[in-house]
Parts: structure tokens; C-alpha cells; sequence
């Protein structure tokens, strides 16, 4: 299993967004970037941090941080959910996981004592070098802009 760091060089993808639209992580080097791997669109904790980076996304932009959200829900489910909360960031799909593998993302998770396999809510900020800044294990969903500012000491 992959477990990635502060100092890692951040994998490369290329994953479609809501639209279709092919989105490289290399095509933003030289760039601040945030990416937060969720579950699923439309559930409880990954709408509230989808609506606190909505909410934040002024911010953000203000620091020249690029966020993308990324979750195994495909292109047309992220549509829904960005038409239903007002989203104004891209959302990537990856249903084959290969961002979410490549990051270390699936895993085995407990629930109530119940094991199964599934995404690991994570955010990781990469730096204008393409290396890893900071991994966000412990993610507040509600907070999830407070924890990306004060990881970047902006």
C-alpha cells in the first residue's frame, strides 16, 4: 500500500471532471494545489466540506491555490451535486480509482465495528515543485478551508 508524505513527489493523473473536460495534475505545476479525495457525492460529511470550500473558494483563489475535489463518483453524479449545492470548484471522477490508489486512498475503514473497503477521507497540498507540502489525515469537514490555510501558513 502506498503511504505518501510531506516532502513525496505528488503523483501524476489525468482524470475527467464534471464536464468531461481532462484534468492533469502536470499542467498545474508551478501552481499551489489542493486535492481532497472523498467518498461520495451528496452524503452528510462530504457536502458539508464540499459547501465550506464553496463558501471559502474566494480565499483560496486569493492564496493562488487551485482545489479540486475527487471521489470514485462519475462525471454525471458530480454534476448533480455541484448543480444541487452551487459548487464553484471542479470535481474529478475516478469509478477506476487510479488517482485514489496511486495516493493511498483505499483501504480497508471501520464503521461501528463493521469492516469494508473504501475511500479514506484525505486532503493533500502540493506545492509549486509538484511535492507534497502536507497531508490533512484528520480532515473537519466543516473546517476543511481552516485546515488547508493554517497547513500552508497563509
Amino acid at each position: 500500500m502506498v503511504t505518501l508524505a510531506k516532502g513525496d513527489k505528488a503523483p501524476l493523473f489525468t482524470l475527467k471532471n464534471q464536464d468531461g473536460e481532462s484534468v492533469a495534475l502536470k499542467d498545474y505545476k508551478g501552481q499551489k494545489v489542493v486535492l481532497y479525495f472523498y467518498p461520495a457525492d451528496d452524503t452528510p460529511g462530504c457536502t458539508k466540506q464540499a459547501c465550506n470550500v464553496r463558501d471559502n473558494s474566494k480565499v483560496l483563489k486569493k492564496h493562488g491555490i487551485n482545489i479540486f475535489g475527487i471521489s470514485p463518483d462519475d462525471e454525471e453524479s458530480h454534476q448533480k451535486f455541484i448543480k444541487k449545492y452551487k459548487l464553484n470548484f471542479p470535481l474529478l471522477a475516478d469509478p477506476k480509482k487510479k488517482a485514489i490508489e496511486k495516493y493511498g486512498e483505499w483501504g480497508e475503514k471501520n464503521l461501528y465495528g463493521n469492516k469494508f473497503m473504501g475511500l479514506k477521507r484525505t486532503t493533500f497540498l502540493i506545492n509549486e515543485d509538484g511535492k507534497i507540502h502536507h497531508v490533512i489525515k484528520g480532515v473537519k469537514t466543516a473546517e476543511q478551508t481552516e485546515q488547508i490555510l493554517k497547513f500552508w501558513k497563509l
